[in-house]
């Protein structure tokens, strides 16, 4: 298959690589220079290309050219830019889209597109997304763009917490206290996981569909990280008892009806 990934960062970057072994032809998109020379001498065609709200900057074409599959994967970048239009930028790239080869898109959404609450609600594949932050309701609003475009097929998979042994909110959270909502489910999958899911949408070309993922433990962020930062080695956080905890539990068990895909890497 030929697969372009736009946003070869955290996770597109070993997506990329795996496909590569799967003996897949794959190209990517990066902001970085220093990537592109990072990734030379790859099997990985690397551009680098930049969505911005009115235009894209870079060789989008190149990176679409003779794939006919886009893994959709990059972030809103909200909390480090609250006042970017997200949306704007995928309405941006849509256009070039269309205009290629491209006949299925999978987008990396996220499970943020629904709200939490008390008592914590179970969400499913059926659960209609509800998000009330910025981030919540301009991934929502992508969501809809790419399902209602007629010239791609679209799956939308809502990845929650990603986490690797390289990235572990057990960082952050050991550095904190008085943290609120110690009684909210912990909703998190390894970054292997959303790898081995990826491959099997693709492979098994699951298309014209939406999945939640996220591994089907759920304790509470108080015993999650008292647990995860002793056995990482960092200082355990001081959780606040006072107050409701709001959160919700994200039901990823359709992957494994769907797919037939058991998660493979515990959250701890």
């Amino acid at each position: 298959m030929n697969i372009a990934i736009i946003g070869l960062g955290w996770l597109g970057l070993p997506l990329a690589k795996q496909f590569v072994k799967k003996g897949h032809l794959i190209s990517g998109s990066t902001t970085s220079e220093e990537k592109i020379e990072l990734l030379s001498n790859t099997s990985i065609s690397t551009y680098k290309v930049i969505l911005n709200e009115n235009n894209v900057e870079g060789d989008i074409e190149a990176c679409l050219a003779n794939c006919d599959i886009l893994v959709l994967n990059t972030p809103p970048g909200l909390r480090r830019n609250p006042e970017s239009n997200y949306v704007n930028k995928i309405k941006s790239l849509l256009p070039h889209i269309e205009k290629s080869a491209i006949q299925k898109v999978l987008y990396i959404s996220s499970t943020s597109v629904f709200k939490d609450g008390f008592p914590f609600p179970t969400i499913t594949n059926d659960t209609k997304p509800n998000a009330e932050t910025n981030a919540g309701i301009q991934i929502k609003t992508v969501e809809k763009l790419l399902t209602s475009n007629p010239s791609f097929d679209t799956t939308i998979l809502r990845f929650s917490g990603l986490v690797a042994d390289d990235r572990h909110p057990a960082r952050m959270m050991s550095r904190r206290s008085n943290i609120h909502n110690a009684e909210a489910p912990v909703n998190l999958i390894h970054r292997n996981d959303c790898i081995g899911i990826i491959e099997q949408i693709i492979e098994q070309e699951v298309w014209g569909t939406t999945l939640n993922a996220s591994y089907p433990d759920h304790p509470t962020k108080e015993a999650y990280y008292h647990k995860i930062c002793i056995k990482m080695g960092y200082n355990t956080p001081d959780f606040s008892k006072e107050g409701v905890s709001n959160g919700k539990i994200i039901d990823g068990n359709a992957i494994e009806v769907t797919l037939n895909y058991s998660y493979q890497q515990p959250i701890w």
